[in-house]
């Protein structure tokens, strides 16, 4: 069954991905939204916010139609065994969604007539013909003003002359709302770029929208109009409120408390859905907007766009069985520049990992926990007495630091600047270490109470380290705090007060344990 958890009864933060189409089996770049989505999320939660974050499913349209009469068995059928997919590969890579929708439940399909009924009663929807173009693979619709050399201007392939009798949404009518909307909040699009398209694009002149189709049988029907289904992204668009009790009039307390959404992560190629037609939809619904909508750039492989339809996808399963979940999660987030396109490849992930992973903070664990070990029977030393120096001072001052920037770095979505901070901590520890050289001031009785302080001061910056770096690569952080005898990191909810300098407990048994990131040499890849 569907991933799904009872709503917090007054949630504070509520995040959405995309609900990603079901024409196969995920692949790097869904992943790359949802791991974005979910360290976000898990910094939230350690803030102590009430979080919710809702992903899922797009499981109508034509495509699906198609794909399942290719394979021989029922619609519904195809979208199970892909729903199965998606939620394995969540399950893999560490992913903490609360909900996971799918536009088949009984729960959308009454949401979405809903709102259908509302805007078609209050004369926002009429039925008129449709003459233009259509791509397929996209489930888009295109006038000849907007193909490029005939074809489609997102995916540049083939489309086809429809004309059939459909029902139309007055989008035109929302222009200057839309216009005066982006103008008084400014934020509500980013980044920047982004923003400056869909200004362009609106200013361009905005046309009525198509919302149904008559030869699609594989969606859900008008309440007025049984011959028509809607159209696929009317129908998806309404999933962030289905999932909060919209059309449900036992969950209208639910979806007051809960809605609007604090912010939709999309890619870059579905920004005009989300930032033109989801906010007319809800002000024509007479229903707040999304307080941000963030819209990332491509993964690139070789210098092309990674997707299903281009072939060059790769399954998240295949780099996970190779490098594991957290170093899975640290490359795409450290690497790649949210918000802007990004080039990968294998050769740059086992550089990552080697270097950020394997040498910088895996050895500074290792040995630092051996140290305590070797030098005090592996419990942690009482820094206690006087015997302290200025490198003290750096090191928590460096600690010190970190929440702020941070913070800062997350509210932008700058995952690599976030990542960068937390690394400046466990870079100012290894040299903490190297300049204290703790296993020089174990050779005599008198600097004992000197090695005692830096194992100390070393032991709190690693466990501050670990609380940052836990939003993107939370297993490490849980099994670092396992070692450090503190209990379990994802308990924690008051990130401001963990964080202060001198938590760690003298006397709490810390554990060596086996390497974190065990080297990976380049020809084992």
């Amino acid at each position: 069954m569907p991933k799904t958890t009872p709503i917090p009864p007054k949630p504070s933060f509520f995040l959405t991905t995309p609900i990603y189409y079901v024409n196969s089996v995920p692949h790097l770049g869904t992943a790359y939204t949802t791991i974005a989505a979910d360290a976000l999320a898990r910094y939230r939660r350690l803030l102590g916010d009430n979080v919710f974050f809702l992903t899922g499913l797009d499981e109508h349209g034509q495509k699906v139609e198609q794909a399942a009469v290719e394979h021989g068995i029922e619609p519904q059928e195809w979208c199970d065994n892909l729903a199965e997919k998606f939620l394995g590969a969540w399950e893999l890579l560490g992913i903490t969604n609360d909900d996971f929708i799918r536009t088949t439940e009984p729960r959308h399909v009454r949401a979405v007539q809903t709102l259908a009924k509302t805007l078609y009663d209050q004369g926002d929807i009429y039925k008129g013909l449709y003459d233009g173009w259509y791509c397929v693979p996209d489930e888009t619709y295109w006038t000849e003003e907007q193909l490029e050399g005939g074809k489609c201007p997102q995916c540049g392939r083939d489309v086809e002359l429809v004309r059939e009798e459909n029902y139309f949404f007055r989008l035109s009518a929302y222009q200057d709302r839309l216009l005066g909307y982006f103008e008084e909040n400014p934020d509500f699009i980013g980044p920047p770029s982004r923003r400056n398209e869909v200004l362009s694009f609106v200013r361009g002149g905005l046309r009525d929208l198509s919302i149904s189709r008559a030869n699609v049988k594989w969606g859900i029907p008008l309440p007025w109009d049984a011959s028509h289904t809607v159209y696929v992204w009317f129908d998806a668009l309404i999933n962030y409120v289905t999932a909060v009790g919209y059309g449900d009039p036992d969950d209208a307390g639910e979806f007051a408390r809960c809605w609007p959404a604090h912010i939709h992560f999309v890619g870059k190629d579905i920004i005009r859905f989300h930032c033109v037609i989801w906010p007319a939809l809800l002000m024509a619904a007479g229903l707040d907007l999304p307080q941000r909508v963030f819209a990332h750039g491509f993964l690139l492989a070789k210098g092309e766009k990674m997707s299903k339809s281009k072939g060059n996808a790769v399954a998240p399963a295949d780099l996970v069985r190779q490098f594991g979940a957290d170093a899975y999660r640290y490359y795409f987030l450290r690497d790649v520049s949210f918000g802007q396109d990004g080039s990968i490849s294998i050769e740059s992930m086992v550089q990552r990992y080697n270097g950020d992973l394997a040498n910088d903070w895996g050895n500074l664990c290792s040995r630092l926990f051996n140290m305590v070990g070797k030098y005090f029977d592996g419990a942690v030393p009482d820094p206690g007495g006087d015997a302290v120096d200025a490198a003290d001072g750096v090191l928590a001052a460096v600690a010190r630091d970190l929440p702020g920037r941070y913070d800062e770095a997350m509210a932008r979505l700058d995952y690599g600047a976030a990542l960068e901070s937390a690394w400046d901590l466990v870079k100012a520890t290894n040299r903490y270490i190297e300049d204290s050289a703790p296993w020089n001031l174990a050779k005599s009785p008198e600097t004992t109470p000197r090695l005692k302080t830096v194992i100390y001061n070393a032991l709190e910056a690693v466990r501050i380290a670990a609380l940052f770096i836990a939003p993107v690569m939370p297993q490490t952080s849980a099994e670092v705090w396992r070692r450090l005898g503190l209990g379990d990191i994802n308990a924690v909810t008051t990130l401001a007060e963990e964080s202060r300098w001198g938590g760690t407990r003298p006397g709490s048994h810390v554990e060596k344990g086996d390497p974190l990131f065990p080297r990976i040499e380049k020809d084992a890849v």
